[in-house]
């Protein structure tokens, strides 16, 4: 139990420094009024979160292994938080537009990469 808690913590560390340094990434290079930041790494890591489970279910992986990739890694690369207080500051300003955009693209193209990264171990 102690090993599986060092893992998801490590992870998470891992998944939340990577997470910071992407976003910021894509900030830099796409000029926006958009967060392309968040919107990207949620998409990576859906996903990635596709092809690990896919990797896993087919070749069995160790829960140390699963605790430390996804619920550690994957799900402190991805942020429903920072989507959640993006669209708060879109509706706080009137910016009905944006606040769609941002929640139909997230949704639509996360479900699409984790499916992608899924079959590609099927």
């Amino acid at each position: 139990m102690i090993s599986a808690v060092l893992a998801v913590g490590f992870g998470g560390f891992l998944g939340a420094i990577s997470r910071m340094l992407t976003s910021s990434f894509f900030n830099k290079i796409i000029p926006h009024d958009f967060p392309y930041g968040t919107l990207l790494v949620n998409i990576i890591g859906s996903f990635l979160m596709g092809l690990f489970f896919s990797y896993a279910n087919s070749k069995g992986v160790h829960i140390f292994t699963k605790s430390l990739i996804s619920t550690g890694f994957l799900s402190a690369f991805t942020t429903f938080s920072t989507f959640s207080y993006e669209n708060l500051l879109f509706l706080q300003s009137g910016d009905y537009f944006h606040f769609f955009l941002n929640i139909i693209l997230n949704v639509i193209l996360c479900l699409l990469a984790v499916w992608i990264g899924f079959l590609i171990f099927k």
